[in-house]
């Protein structure tokens, strides 16, 4: 099965239909949607809505930190930015919304993979994978061969080998990666809707479960729009600025 991978939508319907349109032409055959759909960004009820048809149609669909966020009054630990789009947020949502929300899972398992947003040793506390040390511990607290998450908005392949020891490489777009099954992988797709490698083309990954093969894809989608549309909102205008410049 070719399983499309997107986290991090943030809100952004530009960069969403773009990587959509791309898996779609790629043979994206099912979709895995790994959190944090809304937040940041200006069209939360469209992205929201997409999604929820693609869950009709068999993807799955996980919680994250600012998924929650809309159903908690008080987050301490976001800053003052992320509170006052969520708050933003919570606005333009409907009860329906958030009712698909509230039953969001914090992890799966698909394909002999294991999807959580942030990391596999606490799901539920959303501590971030941004080096080989958090890397190693997410492998380590699962018995599956490959871990997706998302939550860095960066693009990033680990790997472990028989001996326990952890690498990295940053991969390349449009490269495929053969997942050998002598190592154990974490995978993180990059953000769809809000990039921080600065680049500020849209990320997503194409999982080929029966060639054990993984694709990084950058999509360039109007930012432009998204970000004019963030600043309509009354949002931060360094929202609408990450955008532009990947960061």
């Amino acid at each position: 099965m070719r399983l499309a991978v997107l986290t991090d939508l943030h809100a952004n319907r530009e960069a969403l239909e773009a990587c959509l349109a791309h898996a779609q032409v790629n043979g994206a055959e099912q979709y895995a949607f790994l959190g944090d759909l809304i937040g940041y960004g200006a069209d939360p009820g469209w992205v929201l809505d997409t999604v929820i048809s693609y869950v009709a149609n068999g993807a799955q669909v996980l919680m994250g930190n600012h998924d929650i966020g809309i159903l908690q009054e008080d987050r301490k630990e976001m800053n003052a930015t992320a509170r006052l789009v969520v708050e933003w947020t919570r606005d333009q949502l409907s009860p329906f919304h958030r009712d698909f929300i509230r039953d969001l899972p914090m992890s799966f398992q698909s394909e002999g993979c294991l999807f959580v947003h942030a990391n596999a040793w606490a799901p539920e506390k959303w501590e971030y994978v941004d080096g080989v040390m958090e890397a190693a511990r997410s492998m380590n607290a699962t018995t599956a061969p490959i871990t997706f998450c998302g939550h860095v908005h960066t693009p990033s392949l680990y790997h472990m080998n028989q001996s326990g020891k952890v690498g990295e490489f940053t991969p390349v777009p449009d490269v495929s990666v053969p997942l050998s099954k002598l190592r154990r992988w974490l995978v993180q797709p990059g953000s769809v809707g809000q990039p921080r490698d600065g680049n500020p083309a849209a990320c997503y990954a194409i999982f080929d479960s029966l060639q054990q093969e993984l694709t990084f894809y950058r999509i360039p989608y109007d930012a432009e729009t998204a970000s004019q549309k963030v600043l309509a909102a009354g949002l931060p205008a360094s929202l609408a600025q990450r955008l532009l410049h990947g960061g």
